[in-house]
């Protein structure tokens, strides 16, 4: 398996919108995603951004130029006519040498990303310049054998994409229980005890917390391997994920115990996806919140963590002190303060253990 330059085989491409009558398709970085494109829009040859100035050709493999962007395209029949922002680099493999499927995997594997992203060069936005591209190394295996490869990876990402698929109905499933079992929280019909958030903060922690300032946590001191710090990768929708942790030492662990996360900890987002919350779930003893994170921490005996954050994250644009900010269910408040006065109904606890038993089930 000899390496070479992958623009050797694959060079890049700088084919420019020529004039067109219409609308056409305009795919940006944010346009696309693992999933692949999820958020395209139509132009006209005026209204185009200044950066919709790329075209390319059915095999031709996409990427993401900026530092840390994990953004990958390959142009089917169905984009052919598509735009590109310039924040693409377009290579265009050679059949003779390289199978266009090969080629995508490749570029979207880790070691590429990684290659690419310690090349990134810039002041302000990092990214990769051609030259740089160029020197990138693309493993050659014979055409049979790349082929194989390829249809492997693409057989898994469509098994990814059903799961996705599956996981977005329970998703669904989930929020429809939610609103059958106590509907509707803005209108509140079946007259549930409505309350302050703090009058049910846990008696035995505090209630909220925020994750710790840069002083008190400097970049220098993580380390490869230890305590885990939770940080916002680790919180996605209603969903706790512990892959992509950062790492202190026990020493500095000791430090910051305050900041101690215990399983059925609720975890939000104070940064970038502004309240963006889930139940913690670690499987390991000591844990902390990083920089970006609150910490919600409540009486069990009267508001279950679970419903909270099913409240919030199928409800929250709706409900009264979160107001939604756009995507990725982005909300408002920014601080512990916020969070204390926030309005909330409560229903009888048997009912939100019976809610949590169905979370339970479907999360098995």
């Amino acid at each position: 398996m000899k390496p070479v330059p992958i623009t050797q085989h694959a060079p890049l491409v700088n084919d420019r919108v020529s004039e067109f009558a219409g609308e056409r398709l305009y795919l940006a970085t944010g346009s696309v995603n693992d999933d692949g494109i999820v958020a395209p829009e139509s132009v006209s040859y005026e209204s185009r951004p200044s950066r919709a100035d790329l075209s390319a050709k059915p095999g031709d493999v996409c990427f993401a130029r900026m530092h840390g962007t994990r953004k990958v395209l390959k142009i089917d029949e169905a984009s052919a006519e598509a735009i590109l922002s310039t924040g693409f680099a377009v290579l265009r493999p050679n059949p003779e040498y390289l199978y266009s499927g090969y080629l995508r995997s490749w570029v979207a594997s880790d070691a590429f990303q990684f290659a690419k992203d310690r090349l990134c060069t810039g002041a302000t936005q990092k990214a990769i310049t051609n030259a740089k591209i160029a020197t990138l190394p693309i493993p050659l295996l014979p055409l049979a054998e790349q082929t194989r490869i390829a249809e492997i990876l693409d057989a898994a990402d469509a098994l990814r994409a059903k799961r996705r698929e599956a996981l977005a109905q329970l998703d669904a499933l989930l929020q429809s229980t939610f609103l059958d079992m106590f509907g509707d929280p803005v209108i509140n019909p079946m007259r549930w005890r409505i309350g302050q958030l703090e009058d049910y903060f846990s008696k035995t922690r505090a209630g909220t917390c925020c994750g710790p300032f840069g002083s008190a946590l400097k970049k220098h001191e993580y380390v490869d391997d230890g305590i885990p710090v939770w940080g916002i990768d680790n919180v996605k929708p209603n969903q706790f994920l512990q892959e992509r942790s950062l790492f202190i030492t026990p020493e500095k662990f000791a430090e910051l115990q305050r900041y101690a996360v215990e399983s059925g900890d609720i975890l939000i987002s104070r940064a970038g996806t502004v309240g963006r919350m889930c139940v913690a779930v670690p499987t390991v003893n000591q844990s902390i919140i990083g920089t970006n994170l609150i910490r919600l921490t409540l009486n069990p005996d009267a508001m279950l963590p679970v419903y909270f954050a099913s409240l919030y994250t199928f409800c929250g644009e709706r409900l009264p002190g979160l107001r939604a900010s756009g995507d990725d269910r982005a909300y408002s408040f920014l601080n512990t303060t916020r969070l204390k006065s926030l309005v909330v109904p409560l229903p009888p606890i048997d009912l939100q253990l019976r809610f949590a038993a169905i979370v339970e089930s479907i999360d098995e």
